[in-house]
């Protein structure tokens, strides 16, 4: 059984009128769609900018309403109509890494506040100062951080931060939309090698969204490439990075760039 399910998902939006006779219309942002992810696994969705990603991301964590189709998480259908309150079961399994380390976190709030965030918004009984300290370490970052605030860490510690946050709760499925992106090459490969580490010993469930070839190759199991709304390819990394079969996945990979070959 899938954890996580999709069936003729799809989402339009209503493209604004120019003027009082023109007809209304829609724009297509993800077609119909069906996917499975499989607990345990790690699952990287490529594709260019306004592909679906995002808005296949959104619709599977309820964060946005489907025009047609269903989604399914551990069994349960995801309702983006329902209350906050009702959807706490579906916050309790999932956890959110977004791009920007910095504009994701509350400025006003120190470390420990924003990472306790989920513990007390879920209504989660445990002692919220010892997860926390529990999860600064876990994430690299010294206990006693907790009471600096957002200005005072590095790009890197603040995407640590972010990511103590989307664990702190004990999720069984991590969601990453372009959490490498704002990060510099070193630090970019300090927080992959953690979110490896991470999966090792937590066995999270891991849906990257990312535009970096890289990361996918070196974290995710499987991949879906999308385009204009649908999924192209999927396969294991292995077969849909070394020998992809569409042209658009074969143009997104010859778009990366190489080094060359210093000549001798």
């Amino acid at each position: 059984m899938s954890l996580i399910e999709t069936r003729g998902l799809s989402r339009e939006f209503a493209v604004p009128k120019r003027s009082a006779w023109e007809r209304g219309r829609t724009q297509t942002a993800l077609a119909p769609t069906d996917l499975d992810i499989v607990e345990g696994s790690s699952v990287g969705i490529i594709g260019e900018s306004g592909s679906g990603k995002s808005t296949l991301v959104k619709l599977i964590l309820g964060l946005d309403r489907p025009t047609k189709g269903t989604v399914s998480v551990d069994g349960r259908a995801v309702d983006a109509t329902a209350s906050a309150r009702s959807q706490h079961w579906l916050r309790r399994q999932t956890g959110l890494v977004f791009q920007d380390p910095y504009a994701s976190l509350d400025p006003r709030m120190s470390a420990a506040q924003i990472i306790g965030e989920p513990l007390w918004a879920l209504r989660i009984e445990e002692d919220h100062a010892a997860r926390i300290r529990e999860v600064l370490e876990q994430v690299g970052l010294e206990p006693d951080m907790a009471d600096r605030y957002p200005h005072e860490f590095s790009g890197g510690q603040r995407q640590r931060i972010a990511l103590a946050r989307a664990i702190v709760h004990r999720p069984g499925i991590l969601v990453g939309d372009e959490p490498l992106s704002a990060l510099d090459v070193t630090v970019r490969a300090q927080i992959l090698d953690l979110l490896i580490e991470l999966r090792r010993t937590t066995g999270l469930t891991l849906v990257m969204v990312s535009h970096d070839i890289g990361v996918v190759q070196n974290l995710c199991d499987a991949v879906v490439v999308m385009k204009d709304g649908r999924i192209v390819e999927r396969g294991t990394t292995e077969e849909v990075l070394r020998h992809p079969r569409e042209e658009y996945t074969q143009t997104l990979l010859a778009a990366i760039p190489v080094i060359p070959d210093s000549a001798t």
